[in-house]
């Protein structure tokens, strides 16, 4: 089976699945069957408008399960799909239009782009079945998608993946969370990104049931889909765990008994919320996950039950190997005094960059990819992660993690949140420069305890020499610290 509607169509035709739950939202339930019937339908209608085959198709977000069928659509038509943001701009849209050369843009309304022919997207439940049209067999090695990156700074950059891509993707979910074919996932992240997306098609191709939510930004439905449609599974950001956490209290503790496992990631974990996570779900197996779009989920940790591992991402998934190399991509023999920069390899690698070659082989080579990322492996196969290496701090030839200092800093109750940042230092080239915010007003905070505490539970190189208090720290949407923002406030002065 070589594509995410092979699989979906496998369980479609089989009558232990065929009328099982597959896609669940806050208005639809479509079973294998249904969900198959539907893909081809809408297949076949696109297929009849005679495009090319492996050309592009724009598809807007709806953050429901039409979405998903009409990806799945698009991509069992021949043609490729390119998933927008539910609120993505007009200028972003005309960009990836332009870099895509796509001539079909599927959405819930006209954006009247000039070269290219409006799809409703509702029609996907209107068009009549197509049971007697042929489809050509997928190959593994065809461009399935196209998912572009935020571009929150510069140009979004297009990565290309296959159908291969995608199955080992999800195969690295499934066999990563150990997932049972029962499952029942929310998914609340964005579905067109990687994370959530991934995360539907690994149940898809488990044979299970994705159900899908707009957010968390209103904590009761979450809570009616998760009783309703006894879930099982949950798939979150840092971030919006957090706002769970927050907005909800104990909540999630309500569960225990319910949810087998949480999946986390595409930023690090609040290891506040990390314990409290342990506290509120002590049988649950919680994980966290490494990857990026390019090379997606290649290290897992259950961190419920591998405690006490800082700087651990877990172990490689089913389809990754890692190696560690030096600046010229040479291997050695990284340790936590001497890391290497992370490479990754498998069938999960992306193709490469769309229309971008030198940017792929800047990335890419020998059957890698090639990240920023500085780590080492442990005789037991833990991987740990320091962190980028733009990041680390150099302190008189000793390689500082920040995330180390911040894990630790965390600890402190009156620390909200915090990061750390390299600073110039006339002895050391590089020191360690804490910034934080509170959680209690300034009158009660106690710096000459704070430093005390840090001293004792840091190494003397990496106790930070500057302290500053701020009243956020500054963080992308999904959570990860903006280190440039606060190196430019530390220059500003």
């Amino acid at each position: 089976m070589h594509s995410i509607y092979d699989k979906l169509a496998a369980y479609a035709s089989s009558k232990a699945y065929a009328h099982k739950p597959c896609l669940i939202d806050q208005k639809k339930t479509y079973t294998y069957e249904d969900a198959s019937e539907r893909i081809r339908a809408f297949a076949a209608s696109l297929q009849n408008r005679a495009y090319p085959a492996g050309s592009p198709v724009l598809i807007r977000c709806t953050q429901d399960s039409t979405f998903i069928l009409a990806v799945l659509a698009v991509q069992l038509a021949g043609y490729i799909s390119v998933p927008l943001e539910k609120t993505a701009a007009m200028n972003r849209i005309r960009d990836i239009l332009e870099d895509t050369g796509a001539r079909i843009y599927i959405g819930p309304s006209d954006p009247e782009l000039p070269d290219a022919e409006f799809i409703d997207i509702q029609e996907l439940d209107r068009i009549p079945p197509a049971p007697g049209h042929a489809f050509a067999p997928i190959n593994p090695d065809d461009t399935a998608e196209i998912l572009f990156s935020t571009g929150t700074t510069g140009k979004p950059k297009g990565i290309v993946l296959t159908h291969g891509n995608n199955i080992a993707n999800a195969e690295n979910v499934i066999h990563g969370v150990s997932m049972k074919p029962d499952n029942r996932e929310l998914i609340p992240m964005p579905l067109s990104h990687s994370h959530g997306l991934r995360r539907v098609y690994a149940n898809l191709c488990n044979g299970s049931t994705a159900v899908i939510i707009n957010g968390v930004t209103l904590l009761k439905p979450m809570f009616e889909m998760m009783e309703k449609h006894q879930v099982t599974s949950l798939d979150m950001a840092p971030s919006i765990l957090s706002m769970v956490l927050k907005l909800s209290k104990d909540k999630l503790g309500e569960y225990a008994d319910q949810i087998d496992y949480i999946q986390l990631g595409s930023a690090p974990l609040v290891e506040e919320d990390k314990n409290r996570l342990m506290e509120l779900l002590p049988r649950t197996r919680l994980y966290n996950f490494y990857g990026s779009t390019e090379s997606g989920c290649s290290c897992i940790l259950d961190f419920q039950h591998d405690q006490g591992r800082p700087n651990c991402i877990g172990r490689p998934t089913v389809h990754s190997s890692f190696r560690f190399v030096d600046e010229n991509r040479n291997e050695i023999s990284a340790t936590p005094e001497h890391p290497g920069l992370i490479a990754t390899s498998g069938p999960m690698n992306m193709k490469g960059y769309l229309n971008a070659p030198e940017l792929t082989a800047s990335v890419t080579g020998e059957g890698y990819l090639y990240t920023k990322d500085l780590g080492y492996q442990d005789e037991e196969g833990y991987i740990y992660c320091l962190g980028r290496q733009d990041d680390i701090i150099n302190s008189g030839g000793i390689k500082i993690s920040p995330d180390e200092i911040e894990s630790e800093a965390r600890k402190y109750p009156a620390v909200k949140d915090c990061a750390c940042i390299p600073v110039p230092d006339k002895m050391q080239g590089q020191a360690p420069k804490l910034y934080i915010s509170l959680a209690v007003s300034r009158e009660r905070y106690d710096s000459g305890d704070f430093r005390k505490f840090l001293k004792q539970n840091l190494d003397g190189n990496k106790v930070p020499k500057k302290i500053g208090i701020i009243d956020t720290i500054p963080r992308t949407s999904n959570g990860k610290i903006q280190r440039k923002k606060l190196i430019l406030m530390h220059q500003k002065g």
